[in-house]
Parts: C-alpha cells; structure tokens; sequence
C-alpha cells in the first residue's frame, strides 16, 4: 500500500511557514522597532526566491505551495502599507489605492486563471504582447520588479526612524526611495493591467455560460 504523501511537510512548503512566521514578527514590531521588523521582512521575502528553487529541486510544487505564496506576499506588502498610512497620514488614500489594487488585481487574476483551466473559451492573452512576455517569460525582469516594488515601500518605512547611512552626503534609505519609485508606479501599472484583462476573460466565461444556460431551456 503507497504511503499518502504529506503535502504540509513538502520542503518549499516548510520554507512558506518559515515566510509566514518572520512576516507575523515583522508585523509585531513594524510600529517599534524597525530594525527586527525590516530584518525579518526582507528575509520572509528573500525566502520567496528560495521556496520556488527548492520545488523544482525536490519535485514538489504544489497548489497550496503556489497560494500560500501568494497570500505570504500580498499579506505581508499590504501590512508594510497599513503601517506607512499611520506614518504617513497625508499619503493615507495612496496607500490604501495600492493595497486595492494590489489585493483585488491579483485576486482577480489568479481567479480567472483557475476558471479558464476549466473551459475552452478563447481568451485574451497577455503574452501575445512583447512587453508583457518578458514580463512573464524572464525571471531576472520579474524579480527585478518584485524587488523594486518592496525597495520602494520599505525605504519609506525606514525613512519615518532614520536616514541610515550616507554616501557623497546623499541618505542611502532616500536614494532607494527615489530610485525604485517607477518601479513601484510601473508594477502597480501591470497589476491594474492584470485586473482588467481577468475582467474581460471572466466576462468572457460569463457569456458562454450564459448561452450554455439558455441552449438548454
């Protein structure tokens, strides 16, 4: 008899709980002390990079490895945001349009992603586009963007406890601010990009649905 494999104990998914651990006493001390918080924020989503090698290394990707992923990464950006909109009070809607964007997009799009595995629609296909495919396709532009985006946010997180150190008289925290800020608007760009293709590819299934339903009244 074949012994059921124990999903949970994969070692890419062990590596997620590790995320999951780090990102909860980042959050614990975001509001205090921003050394243990960045500390174990940047190494919850170092370990984003990791997890992903060690699936392909040991054969063991899984849907669940893949969603908890997900949710490590967009649960632990849109807690760095709650916590820059009580640093930041006049940026507030800001923050909170990122979050929207980034939460609802994303969600759309991993939706409608799982919908159309189970139909035959024709869809729109985002890697048609030459920019997007290297989005895609390219996993040094991929990272680089990921990376950016949280540069972004966390240079700002940093700069409301210090400046950090100087090179040539220019704050090096300030410097990263500057430098991935349009990586940060052209991600958040992509994303609103993500949530209206999934709109019209669910609309899509709605349709065909819809003409499925009366075919057989």
């Amino acid at each position: 008899m074949t012994e059921t494999e124990n999903v949970f104990l994969f070692v890419p998914n062990l590596i997620g709980f590790a995320r999951v651990i780090l990102a909860i006493i980042s959050f614990y001390f975001m509001p205090t002390n921003h050394v243990i918080a960045i500390w174990c924020y940047v190494i919850s989503a170092l370990l984003d990079a990791v997890d992903g090698h060690a699936a392909r290394y040991f054969n063991q990707s899984t849907k669940f490895g893949a969603m908890l992923d997900q949710l490590t990464d967009r649960v632990g950006t849109m807690c760095l945001l709650v916590n820059l909109s009580m640093f930041y009070p006049a940026y507030a809607f800001w923050f909170q349009l990122s979050m929207a964007i980034d939460i609802s997009c994303h969600w759309l799009y991993l939706h409608t992603t799982i919908l159309q595995g189970k139909t035959s629609h024709k869809f729109i296909d985002m890697s048609g586009n030459p920019i997007m495919r290297v989005y895609y396709t390219n996993k040094l532009v991929l990272f680089f963007m990921c990376a950016g985006n949280e540069a972004f946010y966390a240079a700002l997180y940093l700069l409301h406890f210090t400046e950090g150190p100087t090179l040539l008289g220019v704050s090096l925290f300030r410097a990263v601010m500057y430098i991935s800020a349009p990586i940060a608007i052209v991600k958040t760009a992509i994303s609103v990009i993500h949530g209206y293709v999934a709109s019209l590819n669910l609309s899509t299934i709605d349709v065909k649905e819809r003409e499925a339903l009366r075919k057989t009244k």
